[in-house]
């Protein structure tokens, strides 16, 4: 949301009509305020360990000061212990910083480097703070929930050199950390080769406790500036510029650092590897730029520090609402990453360096090594490394360390219609028959925050939102949901119960004082609950039940927005990071983590509102950390109606996916700005290929309904929502793979062809799924065609007209405005719902219409998962998860069952309820011109009497055109969605009647 200020006070409202009404004469010009956010050079931390590398890398003779203390180490059950002791100045002693290399029954390895002093509190905090001593250590109770389970079978290896500790691990003993004692450094191979080097240039760096010298003002008075230039040079040589180690101020507030400078770096490098991916959030390309050198390079950091930050520019490393310090590497063969656990604010180098080949070594090439350099402001150095191999393990791996996306209720993935505001609950109502006139499908209607009474969350405004409860069963009777917003700000005024409670039971944030914080935002003054205080959150979730919450009902559901925190005179628009958390942690600690202890909360909150009432709740949340996925979707917060915002949403929403949170998408049509009609358009062409799918809109913008566009564009919007519930039910099975496997909903080519050195960096078209359905949203405007990329040599099918697309490379498809990009690779079977509905739960029990795909041998395969979409039954086996094959050489369609579970009485009750759904049509695409005349196809279907088993159903050919494919139909073929059937389309009945466990 758009920062304000004090506009939102009421008298503010005459001046602010009066503005608006001046700024309809002129375009302004929208651009993100950069003074209102740090550069490297303004962030002490990061400019002094920027500087440290640089000085680093000039010099010559530099050694790096830390050394591994052989006669320290001990191994035990799969993890090393050991002390890691960092040279200081001459006659200081040396720091001592515990070092803990676990390696995991996952094939991961944790390596964590504390600091001794400060973890034992023999360190002394400047202005009687009350903040801890400690290295922020408790990220890991938020972030990460399962995967640590120890690899007992890691073992040092006894041929270890001297200087050196080696450690065989992983499965089958493929994997091996080699630690160097002097200097300190790691590196990690698979099969003998290194993957993960840390290390290597130097640039560690944790900045140990040291008192700070109060010298008297007469002493500093006599220092002639000469000396002190010449001292601030010679110690920024040394990377102690000591200007920013005991406060440090930026936008008129000054950080006072009770603990002095305490930041923690380490360059990781990936030799071999020129692409690396993640670290989300950001507005850039897939593949990552370079930060220092090299062509089109970015000159600042990636950063990592939750902010809002509104109008946010294209192409830039610039910090964004939420961060994923999750990177991995990839190249031909073989994915790595690292998971850089840290809550503090974080920027992070890349650079690349190319290795040319030897002309005298034959058969050896050139390789790029991308390098990079994490720095964070505080807390332990804690990193998970992950050797892979495959995309696909990092993705199992990461979600088995900070969870799997949690399984939506099945409207989620649906449309959401949304605006700044709808203004009342007669609004909403209207827009809600508006849909229903024009027969255009939408599953959630959204309330910003006018919907309360001054801005006072869990209340409704009495003159605008009279009767809620009205509004809402209006929505519930095309099972139709409400969103509201609730925002972490509490207004702080009287006759407010929920800011009284508040006070009383002392649940907000801190100032660095120790008394509750006051800042501004959407309500003015107000205070911030501080959820990562239990007590705080057992509070909020008792605010959300039905007679605390009035006026919601069960298909109510919640956004949190502004949880970076936003805090609008704060420093940054966010908390000081002096402030202080439960457990007096201080902000500059927690601070990345921070929206994600408010989503949770929320998440908590909704999932049982009255008692006994389980349902799957639905957040969505703007700032998020790794573990977001297990209780929120997310979205990219407040672009721009512009063609390039459009085009950014692409490989932000891919990276969300590769980084562990797939349930992501962009406002459609672009929260600033009124859109052209075609750009309109083609976002909705591009939303319905986003896992959450949302049109939202800022207040200054004209209203945008799909049905306002007018023809065509209207018709052709509502296209393109229909193509989206069509194919809910291969959305579905995505999401469900995602909340088993961590694989990502949409995904990057790389991801799909990993072994494709041509299409590691494309990410402007994206895989849906397993399906091998691939979209190339248009984002051109007046484009009429676009360039499809493909890796491999699979036949690929325009998905409305089955033209035919052949051989790797790039393929010119036409794109007119009425066109979606769509095509089926060859080998895939893709489940959809082909009637027409108003919403998803209407749809629940529609037949099903299955398009097999055939490959280049005639084969295809697919799955499908089905649950109720609402409740957590699933869990307990309520559910229907089918694998349809085809075998182009038996020409058998067959279903059968992967569910190996036992029934349950739930699983019984689903299974009861959906057994009148059935397949109502199976569509065949490349069909083989042996089909030509045949007539009919012969069904086998398990469960039913003898006599009724094999039955007959009518084929129908028709033959290929052009570049078009041959397809065949049959329709209704008596196959039921939750039985095992068989379809035989040879001459004759090729085995025996397929019998297995069935639900």
């Amino acid at each position: 949301m758009i920062t304000l200020r004090q506009m939102s006070a009421p008298r503010w409202t005459a001046v602010f009509l009066l503005l608006a009404a001046l700024c309809c004469l002129f375009v302004p010009a929208v651009t993100v305020k950069h003074e209102n956010f740090k550069k490297c050079d303004q962030s002490g931390f990061c400019k002094r360990n920027r500087q440290f590398a640089d000085d680093v890398s000039a010099s010559s003779s530099w050694t790096s000061p830390y050394v591994l203390d052989p006669a320290s180490i001990t191994f035990e059950k799969g993890q090393l212990n050991a002390i890691v002791l960092k040279a200081v100045k001459e006659g200081e002693e040396k720091a001592r910083l515990p070092l803990t290399v676990t390696f995991l029954d996952s094939g991961v390895a944790r390596v964590t480097l504390d600091e001794e002093k400060r973890a034992k509190g023999e360190i002394n905090l400047r202005h009687d703070s009350k903040a801890r001593k400690e290295r922020y250590n408790e990220a890991g109770k938020w972030a990460l929930v399962g995967g640590l389970k120890v690899f007992e079978g890691a073992a040092l290896n006894a041929e270890a050199e001297q200087g050196y500790t080696k450690v065989v691990y992983g499965k089958g003993g493929k994997h091996q950390a080699v630690i160097r004692h002097s200097p300190f450094g790691i590196e990690f191979q698979r099969d003998g080769e290194t993957h993960v080097k840390f290390n290597e240039r130097g640039f560690l760096n944790v900045e140990h406790w040291r008192a700070k010298i109060e010298k008297a003002k007469e002493e500093e008075k006599k220092e002639g500036e000469e000396e002190k230039k010449e001292e601030e040079k010679k110690e920024e040589t040394q990377g102690e510029d000591e200007s920013t180690w005991w406060e440090e101020s930026f936008g008129g507030n000054t950080d006072s650092k009770p603990r002095g400078p305490e930041a923690v770096a380490l360059d990781i490098s990936f030799p071999g590897y020129e692409h690396v991916f993640g670290i989300p959030e950001h507005a850039t390309r897939l593949s990552l730029k370079t930060t220092k050198g090299g062509d089109n390079a970015y000159d600042e950091p990636y950063r990592l520090y939750n902010a809002d930050v509104f109008e946010y520019e294209m192409d830039s490393p610039m910090t964004l609402y939420g961060a994923i310090p999750f990177m991995q590497a990839h190249r031909k063969g073989s994915t790595v990453g690292v998971f850089w656990l840290n809550a503090a604010e974080t920027w992070i180098d890349v650079t690349k360096k190319k290795n040319t080949a030897n002309p005298l070594a034959l058969g050896l090439k050139g390789h790029t090594d991308t390098q990079t350099h994490w720095m964070s402001e505080s807390g332990l150095l804690d990193v998970f490394v992950f050797l892979g191999p495959t995309p696909q393990d990092l993705a199992r791996q990461y979600g088995e360390l900070t969870g799997y996306t949690a399984m939506p209720q099945s409207f989620a993935i649906a449309y959401h219609q949304c605006r700044w505001n709808y203004v009342t609950d007669e609004d909403v109502k209207d827009v809600d028959r508006r849909f229903d006139k024009f027969n255009i499908p939408y599953d959630v209607i959204w309330l910003d925050i006018e919907y309360t009474q001054e801005k006072k969350y869990f209340t409704w405004d009495p003159l605008t939102f009279v009767n809620p409860d009205k509004m809402q069963k209006q929505l519930a009777k095309r099972e139709r949901k409400l969103v509201a917003i609730i925002d972490p700000h509490i207004k702080n005024t009287d006759n407010y119960p929920v800011i009284d409670e508040l006070k009383k039971k002392d649940l907000a944030v801190k100032n660095k004082d120790g008394n509750q914080y006051e800042g501004w935002c959407w309500p003015g003054s107000s205070m911030w609950i501080d959820c990562f205080n239990p007590a705080a959150i057992d509070w909020w979730k008792g605010l959300f039940k039905y007679d605390s919450f009035k006026g919601t009902a069960p298909n109510t559901f919640i956004w949190n927005d502004m949880n970076e925190p936003s805090v609008f005179n704060g420093p940054e628009t966010t908390m000081p990071k002096d402030n202080l958390h439960h457990g007096n942690w201080e902000h500059r600690d927690v601070h990345n983590i921070n929206g994600m202890t408010f989503h949770n909360a929320t998440y908590q909150a909704i999932t049982e509102r009255k008692k006994g009432e389980l349902r799957r709740p639905f957040v969505l949340t703007r700032a998020f950390y790794s573990g977001s996925q297990r209780s929120a979707a997310m979205w990219t917060g407040d672009n721009l109606a512009e063609w390039a915002h459009l085009e950014a949403s692409l490989p932000m929403v891919l990276n969300q996916g590769i980084s562990g949170f797939p349930f992501a998408g962009a406002d459609v049509g672009g929260f600033f700005g009124n859109p052209s009609k075609e750009l309109l358009t083609r976002w909705y062409q591009a939303g319905i290929y986003y896992p959450f799918f949302r049109g939202h809109a800022h207040i200054d913008t004209r209203r945008r309904e799909p049905y306002i566009a007018g023809a065509p564009y209207t018709e052709i919007i509502t296209q393109a929502l229909r193509l989206r519930y069509q194919l809910l039910p291969a959305w579905y099975t995505a999401f469900h793979e995602a909340s088993t496997t961590g694989a990502p909903i949409v995904r990057p080519n790389f991801y799909v062809h990993p072994e494709d050195d041509n299409g590691f960096a494309v990410d402007d078209q994206l895989y849906i799924g397993s399906t091998g359905l691939l979209a190339k949203p248009v984002t051109k405007e007046g484009a009429t065609s676009v360039s499809v990329y493909l890796a491999d040599s699979q036949p690929y099918y325009d998905y409305f007209d089955y033209t035919t697309y052949h051989g790797a490379g790039h393929h010119t498809v036409p794109a007119p405005l009425e066109k979606i990009p769509l095509l089926m690779q060859g080998g895939h079977i893709i489940p959809r719902r082909d009637r027409p509905r108003r919403s998803s739960g209407l749809m629940k029990h529609d037949p099903f219409t299955l398009v097999v795909v055939l490959d280049k041998d005639g084969n295809a395969d697919g799955t499908l998962y089905l649950d109720d979409g609402e409740t957590f039954d699933y869990q307990q086996g309520a559910f229907i998860h089918r694998r349809f094959n085809f075998d182009g050489v038996r020409q058998v369609l067959t279903s059968t069952n992967l569910d190996t579970s036992s029934r349950t009485v739930k699983c019984e009750k689903y299974l009861k309820s959906m057994e009148k759904v059935r397949v109502e049509k199976i569509i065949i695409v490349g069909a083989p011109s042996a089909w030509k005349n045949k007539a009919e196809v012969t069904v086998m279907e398990e469960g039913r009497k003898e006599s009724k088993r094999k039955q007959s159903f009518p084929l129908e050919y028709h033959a290929a055109e052009g570049k078009k494919a041959a397809w065949v139909v049959v329709r209704d073929p008596k196959a039921w969605i939750g039985r095992g059937w068989r379809i035989d389309f040879g001459d004759k009945a090729a085995g025996h009647e397929h019998h297995g466990h069935e639900h």
